[in-house]
């Protein structure tokens, strides 16, 4: 009898501090519409030092990947830093754009 066996992927969560030309050039709703494509989860907001801030939560590849992508941010941006530490898993169940 040939037994099945199941791999889970690990979950991963990112609180990610984005810095440089990042507000006013829709780079929350093109972080949301990525991170959508992508399967994660999270939110991101802008915050008042002209930063943007992000919770991205989902399987560890997945995660990796978009935390890649805000490294370069959306071509009409300008990305000059990207601070990245692991945090607690939130049970998000989907992206946000935060005002």
């Amino acid at each position: 009898m040939l037994q099945e066996t199941t791999t889970t992927i690990p979950l991963k969560h990112f609180n990610i501090k984005i810095t440089g030309k990042v507000q006013g050039v829709f780079f929350r709703d093109t972080a949301r519409q990525v991170a959508g494509s992508l399967g994660v989860a999270g939110y991101a907001a802008n915050q008042p030092d002209g930063s943007i801030f992000i919770e991205a939560e989902g399987e560890e590849p997945v995660v990796d990947k978009f935390l890649q992508w805000c490294h370069q941010g959306p071509t009409w941006a300008r990305v000059d830093g990207v601070e990245a530490e692991p945090g607690e898993i939130q049970g998000f169940t989907k992206f946000r754009a935060r005002y």
